[in-house]
């Protein structure tokens, strides 16, 4: 069976990001559960299990790590985070902008709204 170009951009996209995350978060690595753990000491992860396309894992990366970033990790291991993530987003989001996102987007939630605050170009506007 062979993919589409579609498919095969979408495999392309997805690795690569995998790979960056990877790279700006130190001592990550992808557990035998699929899981990407992104900050070890912290616990800081999520499942990569029907994870398909890059916006299925940013839609992760936002219903999975706004909570930490904005709730649970301690002053040392917030803004590291933060910085990561929006490393790997290029963003530039603050921790006040994380309370916002995890209230609207955290624990996937709001998936078609993640869609839209994604392919907006992370307008925070669509959040208020």
């Amino acid at each position: 069976m062979s993919l589409t170009v579609e498919q095969l951009d979408n495999e392309i996209a997805l690795k690569s990001i995998i790979g960056h995350a990877l790279h700006v978060f130190p001592k990550s690595f992808i557990n035998h559960n699929n899981e990407i753990i992104l900050e070890p000491r912290n616990n800081v992860y999520f499942s990569l299990n029907e994870v398909n396309t890059e916006l299925d894992f940013k839609c992760k990366m936002f219903a999975w790590l706004s909570r930490p970033i904005a709730k649970e990790l301690n002053k040392y291991w917030a803004p590291r985070v933060l910085d990561s993530f929006n490393q790997l987003l290029r963003t530039n989001f603050a921790k006040d902008d994380m309370y916002k996102i995890y209230d609207r987007l955290g624990n996937d939630i709001n998936r078609k709204l993640t869609i839209r605050f994604i392919k907006s170009n992370y307008d925070l506007t669509l959040l208020d």
